[in-house]
C-alpha cells in the first residue's frame, strides 16, 4: 500500500504519516522547496518516509511526483491554512487552497484515475452558519478568503467525482488541535503563552473574541477518519467533529487551571486579534461518520488542552521554540 501526503510536514500530515506507517504503508510526502527546511514535526519519521519536492502552484511537478510514486491513496492536506493570513494574502490563499486542489485532481486524472483522493475540507466553509449543528447537507456561507477557497476545493472534488468517476472524498473537519499545532493558531497560542507565564517569561496574554465557540478535537483522532474515508466502497463526504462546543474563554480557563493561575489576572482583550468577519459558533454533527465509518473521537477537549499546556511547559523549559 503506497500513500502520498501533501502537507506532510504539517500537524495533520505528521499524525497521518505515523498512522499509515503503523498500518504498514509505504509513505511518501510532498514538500515545497524553501531556503529553510522545517521538518520538526516529522523529524522522528525522516528515515521511514520518502519526501519529494513539488508545489501545488506547479502542475507539472505534481504530475511528476504522482508518476514517480504511483500511490494508491493521495491525501491532499497542503494549503494556506491560517484564516487571518487569508485576509492579508487572499490571492495566494486562493491559488494554494482552492486551485491547488484542482491541480491535484487533474494530475490524478492524467496519471492514473484509479488513485483514491482525500481532500481536506474545513468547518470554516460553514462560516455564518445556517443551522446548528452542521451536517454534510448544511449550506455553506464562508466568512473569510480561506473559507471561500475551501468551498472551491470541496466542490471541485465533488465535481471531479461526479464528472470523471474518480474516487474522491472530502472530510469536513472541525477544529482539531495537538501539541504539534502551529503557534499562530488560538489553541497553541494559549498553551504556549500559558507555559511562558508559568516559567515567568510573560505576564499577559492578549486575545480577541473570547465568546467565539468551536468544536475542538484531537488531530491524532481525526487522521484516522481520513484513512477510513478512503477504505469505503463508495466515495462520499463526511463531517468530522466531536459534536460539542467550547468557548475561547473556556479554553483559557482550562489552560490556566493546569498551571494553577487565575486567567483573569493575565488575559487582555485586544481589538487587533478580532476578525473582519467573525464566525461565532461552529458545531459538528458527526453522526454519518459514526454510522458509516465507525469513527468516534477518543480524546476529550479538557484532556487535549492540558496535554498541549504540559507539552509547551516542557518546551519552554528546554528553550525550544517549536
Amino acid at each position: 500500500m503506497i500513500a502520498l501526503i501533501t502537507g506532510i510536514t504539517g500537524q495533520d500530515g505528521s499524525y497521518l504519516a505515523e498512522a499509515l506507517l503503523e498500518k504498514g504503508y509505504d509513505v511518501h510526502g510532498v514538500v515545497r522547496r524553501s531556503s529553510v527546511e522545517k521538518f520538526d514535526r516529522i523529524s522522528h519519521l525522516k528515515d521511514r518516509v520518502t519526501l519529494h519536492q513539488a508545489d501545488l502552484l506547479d502542475q507539472l511537478s505534481l504530475i511528476r511526483v504522482l508518476e514517480r510514486v504511483g500511490p494508491r491513496e493521495v491525501y491532499n492536506l497542503a494549503a494556506q491554512s491560517f484564516v487571518p493570513t487569508s485576509w492579508e494574502q487572499p490571492l495566494l490563499t486562493g491559488e494554494f487552497t482552492a486551485l491547488g486542489v484542482a491541480r491535484m485532481l487533474e494530475g490524478i486524472r492524467a496519471v492514473d484515475d484509479t488513485m483514491r483522493f482525500y481532500q481536506a475540507s474545513s468547518s470554516e466553509m460553514f462560516g455564518k452558519v445556517r443551522e446548528t449543528p452542521q451536517t454534510e447537507d448544511t449550506p455553506f456561507y464562508p466568512r473569510s478568503p480561506y473559507g471561500v477557497a475551501k468551498v472551491y476545493g470541496h466542490f471541485i472534488t465533488v465535481n471531479y467525482r461526479e464528472s470523471y468517476d474518480l474516487f474522491a472524498a472530502s472530510g469536513i473537519l472541525f477544529n482539531h488541535e495537538s501539541p504539534r499545532r502551529g503557534r499562530e493558531f488560538v489553541t497553541r497560542k494559549v498553551s504556549w503563552e500559558t507555559a511562558r507565564i508559568h516559567h515567568g517569561l510573560a505576564d499577559r496574554l492578549p486575545m480577541g473574541n473570547l465568546a467565539a465557540e468551536r468544536d475542538w478535537g484531537f488531530a491524532g483522532d481525526y487522521v484516522e477518519a481520513m484513512w477510513l474515508m478512503l477504505q469505503t466502497e463508495t466515495p462520499e463526504d463526511y463531517v468530522i467533529g466531536t459534536g460539542v462546543t467550547h468557548s475561547v474563554q473556556r479554553l483559557i480557563e482550562i489552560a490556566f487551571d493546569e498551571i494553577g493561575r487565575d486567567w483573569r489576572d493575565y488575559v487582555e482583550q485586544d481589538p487587533a486579534f478580532l476578525r473582519p468577519a467573525e464566525v461565532e459558533r461552529l458545531c459538528a454533527d458527526p453522526s454519518k461518520a459514526r454510522r458509516q465509518l465507525g469513527w468516534r473521537p477518543r480524546m476529550s477537549f479538557e484532556e487535549l488542552i492540558r496535554l498541549m499546556v504540559r507539552a509547551d511547559i516542557e518546551r519552554v523549559g528546554r528553550g525550544t521554540r517549536a
